[in-house]
């Protein structure tokens, strides 16, 4: 608005005429974001904690600011109850900077690094790291079509890797590491390091069994444009390779992640969801939320006498995204304009594998998902 009050941005007649009418959000990333934390970002977008501009405007430096980046810290080690002898990083892109980053940080030029592959993100990590590392693929759940994640016995890893590298949670495959798989294998002075990105927070986590966990924020954290890396440091100080300084960790943690201007709004916005998620019971009430909403849409699935069908192996069925197909793929585009005409957005299947996903993120409520359970009910009545 103008100084006196006008208004100056622009509005279309069917903007004008439509009220504003919010649907449930199944989009994988960018995702939904808590409703509550976006009318706060809607209050406070113009003028700010009272410095007479927007929290997008203000110096990274300034005192407001810095308040901002030390309390989103603080809320994230109390949400993940990340030790202290992690250092808890916020930086500008995406998982798969990190997964470059990573074997920079943490390899000597051309050391082994073990790679555990269980869905399309594993692969793009060897992509990205195959220029630094020999990657070793420890283990592979590529011939059986990314439908389960080869038991710990079966990894061949190496005694003298740099570390080893997970998927916490597959996207496109809809495969999860759960305890039905059983436990990750122990692999002694070599670290094991996770993409966390589209489950972290979603239930407790140890961090302790981690040399490195990393999240893009935009499935669970917040908005896409800052990850969260969460490092033991004592693993900073290993010499990597050469590498410029704004790739360098230990230089990022030593600067408290403002080595360069970080992605502040982006920063500040993750910081209210972490707020967000503690007031509504930390990690302990989504895993349960997850649990719920998970048990729902399976439930919906497997109970369509093969209308629709999940072809992952139960023990490693994901909790955030559920791809599933219906019998007769003649019927997948008009279930996807069905489900938006109800309300249900971004269902569509990633390009990857096609059919349907639903991505279950800590933002989806568990009425949304009942929403979902009950269109496919009734879309099976009319189309089975």
């Amino acid at each position: 608005m103008h100084r006196d009050g006008r208004a100056f941005a622009h509005k279309s007649s069917s903007q004008q005429e439509l009220p504003m009418s919010r649907a449930y959000n199944f989009a994988a990333g960018p995702a939904a974001l808590p409703e509550p934390v976006l009318r706060q970002v809607q209050a406070e977008l113009l003028e700010w904690d009272g410095v007479r501009a927007s929290v997008a405007e203000i110096s990274h430096r300034s005192p407001e600011f810095m308040r901002v980046a030390t309390e989103a810290e603080a809320d994230l080690r109390r949400l993940l109850s990340i030790p202290g002898d992690y250092a808890v990083l916020f930086l500008s892109g995406g998982a798969t900077t990190q997964q470059a980053l990573v074997a920079l940080n943490f390899a000597a030029p051309g050391q082994v690094a073990d790679y555990v592959v269980s869905g399309h993100w594993g692969k793009v990590a060897i992509k990205q790291a195959k220029d630094y590392v020999r990657a070793n693929v420890a283990a592979s759940g590529e011939a059986g079509g990314f439908r389960d994640i080869p038991q710990a016995a079966e990894w061949k890893l190496s005694k003298d890797a740099a570390y080893v590298h997970m998927t916490a949670n597959e996207t496109i495959h809809g495969v999860e590491f759960r305890p039905e798989w059983g436990a990750l294998p122990e692999t002694g002075d070599v670290p094991l390091v996770a993409d966390f990105s589209s489950s972290i927070a979603s239930e407790p986590l140890d961090v302790s069994r981690y040399g490195v966990v990393y999240a893009g924020a935009q499935k669970n954290l917040g908005p896409v444009g800052v990850t969260v890396v969460i490092v033991r440091r004592d693993l900073l100080e290993r010499a990597g390779q050469p590498r410029a300084d704004i790739f360098n960790y230990a230089s990022h943690a030593n600067a408290g992640s403002m080595l360069n201007t970080p992605p502040s709004f982006n920063w500040y916005l993750a910081g209210l969801v972490f707020k967000w998620m503690l007031a509504e019971g930390g990690v302990e009430e989504f895993a349960r939320r997850s649990a719920e909403k998970a048990r729902l849409l399976y439930a919906a699935i497997d109970g369509s006498d093969g209308f629709y069908r999940n072809e992952v192996a139960p023990g490693v069925r994901s909790r955030m995204n559920v791809p599933f197909f219906l019998r007769d793929d003649a019927l997948t585009a008009a279930f996807l304009a069905g489900a938006k005409d109800a309300g249900l957005l971004a269902l569509k299947g990633h390009r990857v594998l096609g059919g349907i996903r639903a991505s279950l993120y800590n933002a989806m409520p568990v009425d949304g998902v009942r929403a979902l359970a009950d269109f496919m009910q009734d879309f099976r009545k009319r189309h089975g």
